[in-house]
């Protein structure tokens, strides 16, 4: 009875984490997605028995280490990184490699509810599940040579001084993989998630470099746009100066012919005037001087009259003394 309890006690054992890693949780951080990787430290891993693959026992996830990467398969999606604990990028199923696929379900930590009718020394039925269109395009994806060993890729042990309160940024990661792992991956498609980081990088360079580019040719354009502005501006205000000076000098101009007008006008009529009064003075001289003439003329004729005036008188008193004595020799009337 002993016997039987202490080799329970000993497989439970095997499957309960330790007490060092009893509160590890793991999930998958992308740009904007978050499953939840937050590992404390560096996970143990330990090699799957005739496949070229590290599984994470004591992790409570599908965490495996295959070919230089990290691999997680969680809410039905792959994904892969250079570090244990991102961050991560997601795989199209037709893009793991099939290692990773063949690993049998009894190593996944985690397995999805629809793994549980499966056998579990079996891989997962990827056929199955992803339809029958990727199983069309990799029907050989579950076979293998097993009598070739599969060399393993060394473990990245280096990150184990990393634990989650000096866990690196992305840029930090890429300068100490460079540094400290040398593998070089046989997949194609490990060799373009390791070189991803460092395309990545060479990428952002050269954006950051166009984007430089592109900023200085806008303030190239800006400058030359405000210069031109300036100038036009410039030659709108000397356009604008000539034009009044234009103007001042035109109604300058225009004073000075009015002034002058207005000065011939005064001087004419100031001859007009000067002449007017002349006339008038000189036809004072005239009357003054025929004034003696008039009156010598005057006199003479007065002169004249008065004998015409005697005579005219004489003859108009013989006249009325003739008639009288008609009268009178004619005797009145019958």
């Amino acid at each position: 009875m002993r016997a039987i309890i202490f080799m329970i006690a000993l497989i439970v054992g095997m499957n309960l984490p330790s007490t060092a890693s009893a509160q590890v949780s793991i999930g998958v951080n992308l740009p904007g997605v978050s499953i939840g990787i937050n590992l404390p430290v560096y996970p143990d891993f330990v090699p799957v028995p005739g496949y070229p693959v590290y599984y994470a026992p004591r992790v409570d996830s599908n965490l495996f280490f295959y070919d230089g990467l990290y691999w997680v398969y969680a809410e039905d999606n792959w994904y892969a990184s250079s570090w244990y604990n991102g961050p991560w990028d997601m795989v199209e199923p037709g893009l793991v490699p099939y290692f990773v696929l063949r690993v049998p379900v009894l190593y996944y930590r985690r397995p999805p509810v629809y793994f549980q009718q499966w056998d579990r020394r079996q891989p997962p039925r990827w056929g199955e599940h992803w339809g029958g269109g990727w199983e069309q395009n990799h029907r050989d994806w579950d076979r293998w040579d097993r009598s070739r060993p599969q060399s393993r890729a060394p473990l990245p042990v280096y990150q184990r001084q990393y634990s989650r309160d000096r866990y690196p940024s992305a840029d930090e990661q890429r300068k100490l993989q460079e540094r400290h792992y040398r593998y070089q991956p046989r997949e194609t498609v490990d060799r373009q998630l390791l070189r991803g980081p460092q395309q990545q990088r060479a990428q952002q360079q050269q954006q950051e470099q166009q984007r430089q580019r592109t900023q200085q040719q806008q303030q190239e354009q800006q400058r030359q746009r405000t210069q031109q502005t300036q100038q036009q501006e410039q030659r709108r205000q000397r356009t604008q100066q000539q034009e009044q000076q234009r103007q001042r000098t035109q109604q300058t101009q225009q004073q000075e012919q009015q002034r002058q007008r207005t000065q011939q006008q005064q001087e004419q009529q100031r001859q007009r005037t000067q002449q007017t009064q002349q006339q008038t003075q000189q036809r004072q001289r005239t009357q003054q001087q025929a004034r003696p003439a008039q009156q010598q003329q005057q006199q003479r004729t007065q002169q004249k009259a008065q004998p015409a005036k005697g005579k005219n008188q004489r003859a108009k008193g013989n006249k009325d003394q003739g008639n009288g004595d008609q009268r009178q020799r004619s005797g009145p009337p019958n």
